[in-house]
């Protein structure tokens, strides 16, 4: 079988184990009375990030670094791009009644953040306990804005986060619970070890850097979920869905996925970084302010900007 076809196996297997892991671990929360608000908070969120901290984890584990950073720095950009550009393309995302102020700003911070770490040469330990440190005070945060929420409105918040959590059956038996669980844990470490070998062996056959493997192939790959998230919610006129999808992927992407990576080896940054793609990053995320704080809509217009530009990004890493 190909080295093509065996990338394309592991982030299929990536993609399925995720979205188990996911149903798994919400509905056994909720079965257990964890409230669904720390449920949305913490687990889907951690377990939607979980194909690219597998794929980071294996890229070290396999020596090349360079796959796990570009990985996360690529799906940034591709979430803002592509993620926001192809649905608006589609229909008209209605960002101008959305309220994203604040998660907005934490993700510019966690961005510079980021950034500042990445001129230190090289994401140690302690940059990883910085990064954590900073992905604490944002749930920190984002609890008690939600807590606040649900004191003022009572009960009935109570059926909006169970709305708000597509893989949310209260009723789902324990067998049906165990069964994702299980298909999560053993799906994710072995679609992101055959992607990563297959990814690495198609980067030296066709004498690309694995930094640019992991900026494009693997990263549009890892951000699909994200796609198909707000390829629905943009159908079904939920922009803050759509919005907050991308917002709160960033944020996970940058601090929760370095962060952990650095357990299990140092991440040195290539200069190449330094001189482009994490200043494509930042200028991606600068460019969602006027849908943020000027309440424009992403029109198809802007849909088409913001995926032309993507197209455009891509065409300069490969050639």
């Amino acid at each position: 079988m190909s080295t093509w076809l065996l990338s394309g196996l592991g982030l299929l297997i990536l993609l399925l184990a995720g979205d188990a892991l996911v149903r798994g671990a919400v509905n056994l929360s909720l079965r257990l009375g964890v409230p669904a608000l720390i449920v949305s908070l913490t687990i889907v969120a951690f377990g939607t990030s979980a194909p690219e901290l597998l794929i980071a984890i294996s890229a070290l584990k396999e020596n090349a670094p360079g796959i796990a950073l570009g990985n996360v720095v690529g799906s940034n950009t591709a979430n803002i791009l592509l993620v926001l550009g192809l649905p608006a393309l589609l229909a008209t995302l209605h960002t101008s009644e959305c309220n994203s102020r604040r998660n907005y700003v934490f993700m510019l911070m966690a961005t510079v953040l980021f950034i500042g770490l990445a001129f230190c040469g090289t994401f140690t330990f302690f940059s990883g306990l910085i990064l954590l440190a900073a992905l604490g005070f944002v749930l920190l945060n984002a609890f008690r804005e939600a807590k606040a929420h649900r004191k003022a409105c009572g009960e009935a918040c109570v059926g909006e986060e169970l709305e708000g959590l597509e893989e949310a059956d209260p009723d789902m038996p324990y067998w049906k619970v165990s069964f994702y669980l299980i298909l999560g844990l053993i799906g994710l470490p072995m679609g992101a070890h055959l992607l990563v070998d297959n990814a690495t062996i198609i980067a030296r056959t066709y004498g690309v850097s694995e930094t640019v493997i992991g900026l494009t192939l693997i990263a549009v790959g890892t951000s699909l979920p994200e796609l198909a998230t707000t390829v629905m919610a943009a159908l079904r006129r939920q922009a803050d869905v759509a919005l907050g999808n991308v917002i709160g992927s960033n944020m996970f992407n940058l601090l929760a996925i370095i962060g952990i990576a650095t357990w299990f080896g140092r991440i040195p940054v290539d200069p190449e970084f330094l001189q482009f793609d994490l200043w494509v990053m930042l200028g991606a995320s600068l460019l969602l302010a006027p849908f943020v704080f000027f309440k424009q809509d992403i029109s198809r217009i802007w849909g088409l900007v913001l995926t032309f530009l993507y197209v455009l990004y891509v065409t300069v890493l490969l050639v």
